[in-house]
């Protein structure tokens, strides 16, 4: 039962559905994602409505199954004369597909199908406009931005994207600060979570054109943004737009179940406007047919019995006297039956039983003249239900069915279409020119620190003073501190060859630990950041590639390896914008392959890498090739099997060294006055005849140095 009480509430929610088919009392949950109080403390009954949605179910209008133990029979599909597969929408998933139809105002689709019944030749187009359906009608408001070229073109498809905007206005302004009033949001979203997210934006130091927010919703949605006094709005709701469910996006997908040979089992199809509206209309005139079976059925069981009354009415005398000889019942009936054989015209059994269960006071003259009266009616409403029986349907204007279907589309338009319910609520704008913008714009600029750790833990904070004294959890260490500033960029080098780059103010401001940089990005199972660079230009210049001739390597550039002997040389501009959470690839290591370490370089060092087998290979940056593009680079030094390269350094002189430390605990260095410079690609020096390299000395990560004043 908790199943059939969550589809009834969201029935009764009205920013769920655009017509709410329950009217319910109590706490049925609310727009900002809170739940809906038990069923023992709410009450409910069906919305007028739903009564449009029950109608003629006693009818026999609409096919029926087993219920779900089998004890009962239920409804395939209710007859109803409510359009709610378009005016409350529909969402659902299945194996293969799935469908989203956004609802509708009640009022535009009642009008559309009148339109449609008018001319049934009519174009798609000309069923989205002013006087049919304008495009979807949300419970909450707010306004598409969708132009009517792209309205038209997703009616006619099915399928497309609605852009949803909340609505603002202007509020109270004063000497030091005006308000922005958020009236509406997009169909979809909790408001509490949107609330939330600006709140984020304004602490988080994002959004300094915003001072306050306050959520003072009533019955009515109203969320006021305490501005600046000299802020846009224009550009604090662009930027709002793009950074919180302000804007949001209804993907329609019109997928539906139309009718097969077998009553109980849709056949699956996606369809335009029209051939939606042109199904129901179908759908009706066969619940209309229906409906008029069933009436004649009964009125021929009427008449049938109203004819054997107006023939005993004639002989009263003969029919009490036979009754009042009789011995029972049975007896009663059997004489009677005899007296006025069916075969001569007479009564039959039915006919006959209706007799004996006939009250005295029905055999009254005025009674009689009532009976014959009613008779008389029925036969009269009989002939005009045959007549619509027999009627072709090919023509909707002159067919009496499909009058009668205009005729209840009509009643339902005037009963609920012009309502206050069934007024419009989303408005269609259409948006000239988006506002520019730059988020930097909205970014306080100013000097700070980001830590990140071997484990891959990320923070922020405004000065490191020592990054070793820095808190990092149980057995991590901290793999890089550098300095930039808010509004610069840091970019985060991973094993399988991803950079990540975010904004230093997208990096978590923390005292603690910081948080995972899994947060930011979408990392894969065992990928690890291995380099991290800052991209401010006051740290690393000279990174541009000359457009006139790409080929050739900037000032400043970066080298990369991976642990299966292959470098690479790569353009480090691309890779100053802030990626996606999915990053860019910089390099392709190959399947079991990784990324060992990312430098920036000029090309005029020399490499210093040490392999786990005590190889290291001495040879100049110019000799690893430089790529346009991600690769798998060159080999830098050919390794024996199983071997595997641990790390390398890019030396800038005979003092740069390489410090590493063997299985046996000997430490050892490397560098080009220790060792010769050789080409690339050979095997590499024995810099230890026995043993194995366990790892890589490094030095703990010193404080960046403090940027200068101006």
């Amino acid at each position: 039962d908790s199943a059939i009480y969550d589809a009834l509430v969201r029935m009764a929610q009205p920013f769920s559905l655009r017509m709410p088919l329950v009217d319910g009392s109590g706490n049925f949950g609310s727009i900002d994602g809170d739940n809906a109080a038990a069923m023992r403390y709410t009450e409910c009954r069906l919305a007028p409505i739903a009564a449009e949605i029950l109608a003629d179910l006693s009818s026999n209008t609409v096919a029926t199954k087993d219920n779900y133990d089998g004890t009962k029979r239920e409804p395939v599909v209710l007859p109803s004369r409510v359009p709610n597969l378009l005016v409350n929408g529909a969402a659902g998933i299945a194996v293969g597909m799935a469908t989203n139809i956004p609802p509708h105002n009640l009022g535009e689709v009642c009008r559309a199908l009148l339109k449609l019944l008018k001319d049934p030749e009519i174009k798609n187009y000309q069923l989205v406009a002013n006087d049919a359906v304008q495009g979807p009608d949300f419970p909450t408001g707010g306004q598409i931005i969708n132009t009517k070229e792209e309205l038209r073109e997703i009616y006619a498809t099915g399928q497309g994207t609605i852009r949803m905007r909340g609505t603002t206005q202007a509020g109270d302004t004063d000497r030091n600060a005006k308000t922005l009033q958020i009236t509406s949001i997009p169909y979809g979203v909790n408001k509490a979570n949107l609330v939330e997210r600006i709140a984020e934006l304004v602490v988080g130091g994002k959004m300094p054109l915003i001072e306050e927010v306050r959520d003072v919703s009533t019955d009515e949605i109203r969320v006021d943004l305490i501005l600046k006094k000299d802020a846009d709005e224009a550009k604090v709701l662009a930027y709002l737009y793009k950074h919180t469910p302000l804007q949001t996006n209804f993907n329609v997908n019109m997928t539906c179940l139309i009718p097969s040979e077998n009553p109980e089992i849709g056949k699956p199809s996606r369809l335009g406007l029209k051939e939606i509206l042109w199904y129901f209309l179908q759908f009706r005139l066969d619940v209309v047919t229906k409906r008029l079976e069933n009436e004649l059925a009964a009125l021929d069981k009427r008449i049938h019995i109203l004819e054997g009354f107006a023939l005993i009415f004639d002989a009263l005398d003969i029919i009490i006297r036979i009754i009042r000889k009789s011995d029972g019942k049975q007896d009663a009936k059997e004489k009677i039956m005899k007296r006025f054989p069916a075969s001569n015209g007479g009564l039959d059994e039915e006919q006959t039983e209706a007799i004996l269960e006939l009250k005295l006071y029905r055999l009254a003259k005025l009674e009689i003249n009532l009976v014959l009266d009613e008779l008389k009616n029925k036969k009269r409403r009989a002939r005009q239900i045959r007549k619509l029986l027999n009627e072709d349907t090919i023509d909707t204007n002159a067919s009496g069915r499909w009058q009668i279907v205009r005729e209840e589309i009509t009643e339902l338009l005037n009963n609920f279409g012009s309502s206050a319910e069934g007024k419009r609520r989303t408005s269609i704008e259409q948006i000239e020119e988006e506002v520019e913008y730059s988020a930097e714009d909205f970014i306080v600029e100013e000097n700070c620190h980001v830590l990140v750790t071997a484990e891959g833990w990320v923070k922020r904070q405004k000065q490191i003073v020592d990054p070793s004294k820095s808190r990092v959890r149980e057995g991590d260490r901290v793999l890089a501190c550098v300095a930039g500033s808010t509004r610069a960029t840091i970019a985060m080098f991973s094993s399988l060859g991803v950079c990540y780059t975010a904004r230093f103010i997208d990096i978590p401001a923390s005292t603690g630990y910081g948080e995972p940089v899994q947060k930011l990005f979408k990392m894969k199972d065992g990928e690890k950041i291995v380099a991290v660079m800052s991209m401010d230009p006051r740290i690393i210049t000279g990174i541009e590639e000359d457009p006139k001739h790409p080929d050739y390597c900037p000032a400043t550039h970066g080298f990369a390896a991976s642990d299966n002997g292959f470098a690479l040389r790569f353009c480090l501009a691309p890779f100053a914008e802030p990626s996606t959470r999915s990053g860019r690839r910089f390099a392709r290591p190959g399947t079991g392959n990784s990324i060992v370490d990312v430098q920036p370089i000029t090309g005029a060092e020399t490499i210093l890498a040490i392999s786990q087998n005590c190889r290291a290979m001495i040879c100049s940056a110019e000799d690893v090739n430089y790529l346009s593009g991600p690769g798998k680079g060159v080999m830098l030094i050919k390794l024996a099997k199983g071997d595997t390269v641990l790390g390398f350094k890019a030396s800038t002189g005979d003092r740069d060294l390489l410090n590493v430390e063997t299985n046996r605990g000997a430490k050892k260095t490397i560098s080009t006055a220790k060792y010769r410079v050789t080409s690339r690609g050979g095997k590499g020096i024995e810099v230890q005849k026995n043993g194995k390299i366990a790892k890589i000395l490094i030095d703990p990560p010193a404080a960046p140095e403090p940027f200068d004043e101006e």
